[in-house]
């Protein structure tokens, strides 16, 4: 007696298209604001710190609230807060660029354009390489490889 296969199981298929390709179809996130990993990072210091004056006890940390930090200090690019404010006010002035795209040029601190618009393609047709080229460098100038 021949016993059937088993039937495959059907995939379930995600809710949205979001894609961040050439075109960046982002859903429900399309326009909404997004930080860069440096002020994530900025951002959960202070409300952390805030929370442990406040108590005056140790903060019960959640296991994803230190994986998180600990993350952040290894990728954040940017440490100081003078420098992370610079960031956001260079970025935020090229105002033809996504919030998206913002974001992970200030994280991932591309140093050329071509390495920009690979790793962030939807640049691909809303600046010249010398353009992006210059936004880059002035990122790369704040900086500080010590941090």
């Amino acid at each position: 007696m021949a016993t059937s296969a088993p039937a495959p199981r059907v995939r379930e298929q995600p809710l949205g298209e979001e894609e961040a390709t050439t075109d960046l179809k982002l859903g429900e996130f399309q326009h909404v604001p997004s930080l860069t990993l440096s002020e994530a990072r900025l951002v959960i210091n202070v409300v952390t710190d805030n929370r442990r004056q406040k108590q005056q006890k140790d903060l019960k940390e959640t296991e994803v609230l230190v994986k998180s930090q600990e993350y952040l200090e290894v990728f954040a690019r940017f440490k100081q807060k003078e420098n992370i404010e610079a960031v956001e006010r260079i970025l935020s002035s090229h105002t033809d660029l996504e919030p998206f795209e913002r974001s992970q040029l200030g994280s991932l601190c591309c140093e050329t354009a071509e390495e920009a618009k690979t790793l962030v393609p939807s640049l691909t047709n809303k600046k010249t390489d010398m353009d992006l080229q210059e936004l880059l460098d002035e990122v790369s100038k704040l900086r500080n490889y010590v941090e």
